[in-house]
């Protein structure tokens, strides 16, 4: 819930104005390193953030700046003053001065309007606060650009305040970063391929005429770093260069991700078979022919879904067998509750309850489907993933169908009739 406050978050005053100094302001006003974009795109990370603390972080500093946006646009508005009926000064923005009257819009200096293609968010809180930390720093030289291209003290004073806050916010950002306690080159799940993450190739060579000397540094050189020719030289020029690792290379698997994938098939290729034996029952048990149809159609599904985990082993070289999944059992075995009490119940609500338990079954295949693909993912074993991924978005859209059939079933169930009052 936003609350506007009619007093500025810094008293703004111009002496001297200056029509072509207002277009300048514009850039802070509707530009891409501007308040305005700053404001949306820390809000709409907030919005996105799922820590409490940090999405804090980003509401309150999205907030402020929509204040240094009223600042900004009010000493913008300040210095274009004289267009409003100068023509000598109109000519320092005859867009604001014609189409605006003289008053500030959502344009950069150079008549460009704003833009959302400005907005950096990724929906990665790391990779956001990175964003942020740089959108502030360029602010900031901004800000000192204008400082240096103004005489008035009142300006001056202004342009400063928001500068300073640039600093204030960027050391917000990197201390929430820091906070988070995460490597520097941890960036989202996937590892990089080992080796290659290391090489550094000298891509721009020559001496002399041909060129300026290659260059040596800790960019380059020292701790895990390995100088390689670059790949063009490479492919043309047989010799003793050093290969490139290349993304086929095997990934290593010192955590034991490669057994726990397989142990998670097994649970789930256990589960997929408890099912093919669950669904004729709960079809049998269907009042309404949509959700009886529904669940034979799964079942054909779940047929399919074995037979791609039975070929995700195949692809692994490992024995095709399964793991007592013990979760599974007890969904079915309450599914089949669910079924007894169900003879004692008006229609709709035995398919509506039928329904919650057919649901209860697909989040927990969904979450083991999900697990599956994240582990085969991360080994990089690309055609697993693939079956895998088949058969989760089946499971996701049989949760939809299932919420479609609910709906409609609660539209028909008779509901208990009001209550008239008696006065």
């Amino acid at each position: 819930m936003y609350h506007h406050v009619k007093k500025l978050m810094f008293t703004v005053r111009v002496d001297e104005p200056d029509p072509r100094f207002g277009n300048m302001l514009l850039e802070q006003f509707g530009g891409a390193n501007g308040e305005l974009a700053a404001a949306m795109q820390y809000s709409i990370q907030g919005l996105n953030c799922e820590d409490p603390d940090r999405k804090d972080l980003l509401m309150d500093i999205g907030t402020e700046e929509l204040s240094h946006l009223e600042v900004v646009g009010t000493l913008a508005r300040m210095h274009l003053k004289p267009a409003k009926f100068d023509r000598q000064a109109a000519e320092a923005d005859p867009l604001i001065a014609i189409a605006g009257g003289g008053g500030v819009n959502l344009f950069n200096s150079q008549g460009n309007a704003w833009t959302a293609d400005y907005l950096k968010i990724t929906g990665e809180l790391d990779v956001d606060l990175r964003s942020n930390i740089a959108a502030e720093a360029r602010a900031k030289i901004v800000y000192e650009r204008l400082i240096n291209f103004t005489d008035d003290a009142g300006t001056k004073d202004a342009l400063q305040f928001l500068m300073t806050r640039e600093i204030t916010h960027m050391k917000a950002f990197s201390l929430a970063l820091e906070s988070m306690a995460k490597p520097a080159f941890s960036i989202g799940r996937i590892a990089p391929t080992p080796g290659l993450v290391d090489q550094f190739f000298n891509d721009s060579t020559g001496t002399g005429d041909h060129g300026e000397i290659d260059t040596r540094g800790p960019w380059n050189e020292g701790g895990e770093w390995v100088f390689t020719d670059s790949p063009a030289i490479q492919a043309g020029e047989p010799g003793p260069a050093s290969a490139i690792v290349t993304e086929s290379s095997p990934p290593v698997d010192e955590a034991g991700l490669g057994e726990l994938l397989i142990d998670e098939l097994r649970d789930i290729l256990h589960a997929e078979k408890q099912l093919t034996k669950a669904l004729p029952k709960m079809a049998e048990a269907a009042r309404f022919d949509q959700l009886r149809e529904l669940f034979e159609q799964h079942l054909v599904e779940t047929e399919a879904q074995i037979e791609r985990i039975n070929e995700c082993f195949e692809m692994l070289g490992k024995s095709v067998r399964t793991k007592p999944c013990k979760g599974m059992m007890g969904l079915v075995e309450e599914g089949q509750e669910i079924m007894d009490e169900g003879e004692e119940k008006e229609d709709a609500a035995a398919d509506l309850a039928l329904i919650g338990a057919a649901q209860r079954v697909e989040h927990y295949e969904i979450a083991g489907y999900t697990t599956a693909r994240n582990l085969a993912q991360q080994l990089r074993h690309s055609a697993v993933v693939s079956l895998l991924s088949k058969s989760l978005a089946e499971e996701e859209n049989a949760d939809q169908l299932l919420n479609q059939v609910a709906r409609s079933l609660m539209s028909v169930a008779k509901m208990p009739a009001a209550v008239e009052q008696t006065e």
